[in-house]
């Protein structure tokens, strides 16, 4: 096949688009869709290496692996090495554990499994795990090795057309399970093979039913409705797009027309820039997300100024240096001992693993860095309280933690089990569950029933959620099911109602009014609580932060569109018998240069308000409860 110059300006689109998404979403929202036509380009190469060797008799499944290893293990490889340096001097050992077990499950080309496991490709935590856009690779590795096998395998009784046509109905198959996957739970389908395989089946179809257009004027009206399509989706979708979907057919659909037109001298993806950009596209990737995280890891302002020209410079440094390398192929798995990015592999792989083995090298184990112990030691604190809040947060209320421990929707009796007349309802999902040591605490003292209803992820709603999926939207219906059927039967006078973010889009009118018509007599809304990316304890490790005495802190990793959602909600017109309750407006504060101070610890302890990116510590319940919501409880239960 010759130099395709349209599929090379391709990459850089891509590439670019991707780069560009990761460093600053907002100017590009669907940049992430650079991948999908990676993806396309992947499929139709693979696809004429293994159809034309198949048809001529001339196919070799170990010189395919062995070409692929070639490529793709020396670029990742000499970056995981550069991480497992770095990290050696510079990351906490559950941070270094957690890249050694990424670099381990990379090496095997499975870290899609291991991602897919995790909270999604957008979460905030995913900032933190410097591998991430290795599941891409992982997933194309996985259809390099599986697709082959198939279609040699079909060869001994499918002619030749019948083997295309098997493509096609795996190609169908592939995206109608993409779709259905996508609805249940686009987390996890994000992340596999399964519900990935079309786009790279949809290029193989390109090179299996090639077009034949009849002229030139054709071939270039093709190829621009594939460019159109293609940068239309980067600016058409979002992080808030179910995804891969129905929608990515846009930018897949894109790539497939432009491989198909097969037009090499369109200005707009063969100049000079399109040209370096897309032969360096596979070392811009493996190296711009570790430096994406990097800017993260330590909150730099604006890392994109350096972040973008960084990860240009190092895929081109790493495409002269490394991928440039003629490394020998092998026909034989006789061979395999000759073939040197297998001992490559093989030396990542062992170093993954001694790192995740030996708990990311515990520093009291084997003595890396005093500063690195005790910052760890401090972050240990938080984990283990965040494993232990079981009776703090009464998560014996829990729906969807009563479904995936116990396999069953009940939950504990005490939770809606009446105590009394009146009494206060806590409703809501974890954030709720962070405010009940706080209320139980406080309506004891003033004997006042209390009940909780609460499922993870879980907002108050009427209706049956659309923003959960899987077991989250199971337990989630199911919770607010049983809430107001309780509220119903118990007929509190005040019903809580609190949940992490999203309280500009509530529908609190109609929740209020079904409310007063089950007989309570006033609703609280508990604003959202200061929430920090990726967490208060690892924001205070930093060293302007470690071990201050101050209560307050001002630091990039705030998130400030939490502050956002509450000055919106103070904007909005009142709610008869809704009480909107602001937690922002006590807990931070506006600094001299406009900055946002936000509270990290409680009046009269050393301990932090929280134990992760929002939920509360025990004494941060107490604080928050006593110190911003009490009075307003006991006023309105006093009233009612």
């Amino acid at each position: 096949m010759n130099f395709r110059y349209d599929i090379n300006g391709l990459r850089a689109i891509a590439v670019l688009a991707v780069v560009l998404f990761h460093f600053n979403p907002q100017w590009l929202p669907g940049g992430f869709a650079g991948v999908d036509v990676f993806f396309v380009i992947s499929g139709f190469l693979m696809t004429s290496i293994i159809f034309s060797g198949v048809e001529k008799n001339t196919f070799n499944l170990f010189k395919f692996y062995n070409a692929r290893a070639n490529r793709i293990v020396p670029v990742l490889a000499a970056m995981s090495t550069v991480l497992l340096i770095f990290g050696w001097f510079y990351l906490l050992p559950t941070d270094y554990r957690d890249l050694g077990r990424q670099i381990e499950k990379s090496s095997l080309f499975i870290s899609n499994l291991l991602f897919a496991k995790g909270g999604g490709y957008f979460d905030t935590a995913e900032h933190t795990k410097w591998l991430l856009h290795t599941w891409s690779l992982s997933v194309e590795w996985q259809f390099y090795i599986f697709f082959p096998i198939i279609i040699i395998a079909l060869k001994r009784f499918l002619s030749f057309s019948n083997l295309k046509r098997v493509v096609l109905g795996l190609f169908l198959a592939s995206f109608i399970y993409c779709i259905y996957a996508t609805y249940k739970d686009s987390k996890t389908a994000y992340f596999l093979l399964t519900s990935r395989a079309w786009e790279m089946l949809l290029g193989g179809l390109a090179f299996l039913y090639p077009w034949s257009l009849k002229s030139k004027y054709h071939q270039i009206i093709t190829q621009c409705l594939g460019i159109v399509l293609i940068i239309t989706s980067y600016f058409l979708i979002s992080k808030d797009t179910p995804w891969p979907g129905y929608m990515a057919l846009i930018p897949v659909l894109g790539a497939y027309l432009i491989v198909v037109a097969n037009y090499q001298n369109n200005f707009l993806i063969n100049n000079p820039i399109s040209n370096y950009i897309g032969k360096w596209s596979y070392s811009i990737y493996v190296w711009h997300w570790p430096l994406v995280v990097f800017g993260f890891y330590f909150a730099f302002e604006n890392w994109w100024i350096y972040g973008i020209p960084l990860s240009i410079l190092l895929g081109f440094l790493s495409y002269q240096f490394i991928e440039k390398i003629n490394f020998s192929r092998y026909s034989s798995w006789e061979e395999i001992y000759k073939v040197k990015p297998f001992y490559i592999f093989l030396i990542i792989l062992a170093c993954g693993y001694a790192v995740k083995e030996t708990d990311g090298v515990n520093i009291h184990k084997y003595g890396r860095l005093s500063q690195v112990s005790e910052k760890n030691s401090f972050l240990n604190h938080y984990e283990q309280q965040h494993k232990n809040l079981y009776e703090t947060y009464w998560l014996k209320c829990n729906t969807y933690s009563s479904l995936t421990d116990k396999k069953t929707f009940e939950t504990d009796p005490i939770c809606i089990e009446k105590k009394g007349n009146g009494g206060v309802f806590l409703w809501g999902d974890s954030h709720a569950e962070s405010l009940s040591y706080g209320l139980r605490t406080l309506l004891k003292d003033h004997n006042i029933p209390f009940y909780q209803k609460t499922s993870a992820g879980c907002h108050a709603l009427l209706a049956e959620t659309k923003r959960l999926e899987g077991t989250f939207k199971t337990a989630c219906d199911h919770s607010n099911t049983v809430a107001i059927q309780s509220i119903e039967k118990l007929k509190p006078k005040i019903v809580i109602i609190a949940q992490a973010n999203d309280h500009d889009k509530g529908d609190w009118d109609t929740i209020t009014s079904k409310l007063l018509s089950l007989g309570v007599s006033e609703v609280i809304l508990i604003g959202p609580v200061s929430q920090w990316k990726p967490s208060l304890p690892e924001t205070m490790i930093k060293t302007q932060h470690w071990k201050t005495e101050s209560k307050f802190i001002s630091d990039i990793n705030l998130d400030t569109n939490i502050i956002k959602i509450d000055q919106i909600m103070k904007s909005k017109e009142p709610i008869k018998h809704l009480n909107y309750i602001s937690l922002t407006d006590k807990l931070c504060k506006l600094g001299p240069d406009k900055e946002y101070l936000c509270r990290a610890k409680p009046d009269n302890t050393n301990e932090l308000i929280q134990v992760d990116y929002g939920h509360l510590s025990k004494e941060g319940s107490l604080f928050i409860v006593n110190n911003i919501i009490a009075d307003k409880i006991l006023h309105l239960y006093k009233d009612t």
